[in-house]
């Protein structure tokens, strides 16, 4: 029987198992990046966790730590530890692996399906729909524009600045709609494992909205989300992003992220390098840079 043949997201995320708890994923394709993206290896790690857990249980949260540097044109091989199996909920250390060292450090949890309880959300802001944009990125800080090629699966409607209204306490403020170009998998934890993928793409370079021409050096440090509400990642999402603080070589950044109706789906927390570029450094640091 000949294996079934996947590309884009699908193919990222298909993950060979070697043992019980142990599995291996693909390196990445890529003429940009020399480091693994950080959003590859989380959806990669959350693909691992999500094998061992049942049926009955969702994941609603993740952390993770980018501990070292990975070459994204290597294979990562990913161990998961059972932490804890309880009725209600399930805990997960996912350890990625290259050459003998943990690149990533992942604990990810894991929910009953069907509690019930209070329900509330924040409101969606009031921006143009997608359709109502086209796909241009000029607005977008430039060492961002230079990556979007690499994400060539991917629909990106970046929502002008001057189109919304903005939180006067808010130092940084990027809203941008995002969809998988291709139709993913009718299967809610697949798109839950996209969207942490997705999640790393842009949320970094909100903390760069009010440095026009500031040239830094750039790595995901951590990142945390919450899954909150069912979504699908081929159906455009709203990715409304601001970094709080940029402070000694880091910047703080959140997003909120709803579907088209103004559900509110996941929230993301992210703190990154934002070095000053020194003469002759590289944008992206390489696996020695950071």
């Amino acid at each position: 029987m000949n294996e079934p043949s996947y590309e884009g997201i699908q193919a990222i995320l298909d993950l060979e198992r070697i043992d019980k708890d142990i599995f291996r994923g693909r390196a990445m394709d890529s003429k940009v990046f020399v480091r693994t993206f950080g959003g590859h290896v989380a959806g990669q790690a959350l693909v691992a966790a999500t094998h061992t857990v049942g049926e009955d249980k969702r994941v609603h949260s993740l952390h993770g730590y980018f501990l070292r540097a990975g070459k994204a044109d290597a294979e990562t091989v990913y161990l998961v530890s059972r932490v804890r199996e309880g009725r209600s909920f399930a805990t997960r250390k996912i350890e990625a692996m290259q050459n003998g060292e943990v690149i990533l450090s992942m604990q990810a949890s894991f929910h009953r399906i069907g509690d019930e309880g209070p329900e509330h959300r924040d409101a969606m802001r009031e921006v143009p729909r997608p359709d109502e944009l086209d796909s241009n990125t000029e607005e977008l800080p430039e060492s961002l524009r230079g990556l979007i090629t690499e994400w060539s699966d991917w629909d990106f409607r970046v929502v002008p600045s001057n189109s919304y209204a903005h939180d006067g306490r808010a130092s940084s403020q990027q809203v941008i709609w995002f969809r998988s170009k291709r139709p993913l998998p009718d299967d809610d934890t697949f798109h839950i494992c996209t969207l942490a993928y997705m999640s790393d793409m842009t949320l970094l370079f909100s903390s760069m909205v009010p440095h026009t021409g500031h040239k830094v050096q750039m790595a995901s440090l951590d990142h945390a989300m919450w899954f909150l509400r069912p979504f699908r990642a081929d159906e455009w999402l709203l990715y409304d992003q601001n970094s709080p603080s940029a402070h000694a070589g880091r910047a703080l950044t959140q997003g909120q992220i709803f579907d088209l109706d103004g559900n509110l789906v996941a929230v993301t927390m992210q703190e990154g390098l934002t070095r000053t570029l020194r003469n002759g450094g590289q944008s992206l640091p390489g696996e020695d840079d950071s």
